[in-house]
């Protein structure tokens, strides 16, 4: 049994691609320029990151003196695991702002 080709159907499944594709170039760059600053629960150490999850700075904001080695090593460790939590988040709200009002195709 032949099936009829549905032009208008077809050309609306290549202009979503499109617009899908032009969508994904504007998240890309997106992830690249957000940033999420994030502190260590004790506020000695701060971390930057950007949503595509690079981090970008690494900042001390107090002194680090009187503070034992594994103390700081602790900071650190929590800062760097908020920072990939925070990137995650931004890289989902980013995504969630790009694409939800995007229409889903359907078939006539």
């Amino acid at each position: 049994m032949a099936r009829e080709i549905d032009e208008a159907w077809i050309e609306e499944a290549v202009e979503r691609h499109r617009r899908i594709e032009s969508l994904r170039a504007e998240f890309d760059k997106a992830v690249q320029g957000v940033e999420v600053t994030v502190r260590s629960p004790d506020g000695l150490i701060e971390v930057v990151v950007t949503a595509a999850g690079v981090i970008t700075d690494v900042r001390i904001p107090g002194a680090l003196h009187n503070r034992a080695n594994t103390e700081v090593a602790r900071s650190i460790h929590a800062a760097v695991t908020a920072a990939a939590d925070a990137a995650r988040w931004a890289r989902e709200k980013l995504h969630a702002e790009t694409f939800t009002d995007y229409p889903p195709l359907r078939r006539s």
